[in-house]
């Protein structure tokens, strides 16, 4: 494996780890602010977190590298609000964006198609990312504080239409 390419899959490992942490710990917030489908909302992404970081330790491993898991920052444990949250989720997918692209890039810098290819899955992943927080701030603004139950019991049927054919992840 090149070793700037293992390089910035480290780093990517490290981040899907801060990600899994900072979903669990909005879950968290949320349920017991008394949001239960929005903290099993935040529950799930934190468990596709996680799965993402596993991705990249197998890929590294099976390319011949070294994963590394590195300790992480501790996320936030308080938000003011539901909107806070998705606001951060957000801007947190943007950034996980950001760095996939720069994982791209240096992929088609070193010529390593292969790691270009199993980056691609992710690539796409963000754009569902985004667009599925987009949807639920988008939701929120139409709603107000008011409706807000209502949109704490239908987000749950909203992540599933969300799934991908074949519902993976």
């Amino acid at each position: 494996m090149i070793k700037s390419i293992e390089k910035i899959l480290n780093v990517q490992i490290e981040k899907e780890s801060y990600s899994s942490h900072l979903y669990l710990s909005m879950a968290s917030w949320a349920e017991a602010a008394g949001y239960e489908g929005i903290s099993q909302w935040l529950y799930v992404q934190s468990d596709e977190e996680r799965l993402h970081m596993l991705k990249f330790i197998h890929y590294v491993n099976e390319r011949g590298g070294n994963a590394i898991i590195s300790a992480i920052k501790v996320p936030p444990a308080k938000f003011d609000d539901v909107m806070d949250v998705f606001q951060k989720v957000l801007k947190h997918e943007e950034f996980v964006t950001a760095s996939i692209n720069e994982i791209v890039a240096l992929c088609n810098n070193e010529k390593d198609f292969t790691t270009l290819n199993f980056v691609q899955w992710f690539v796409a992943e963000q754009i569902q990312e985004e667009k599925s927080a987009r949807a639920i701030i988008d939701k929120l603004k139409l709603l107000g504080k008011q409706n807000l139950y209502l949109l704490d019991k239908d987000i749950m049927a909203m992540r599933a239409a969300a799934e991908p054919v074949g519902g993976v992840a």
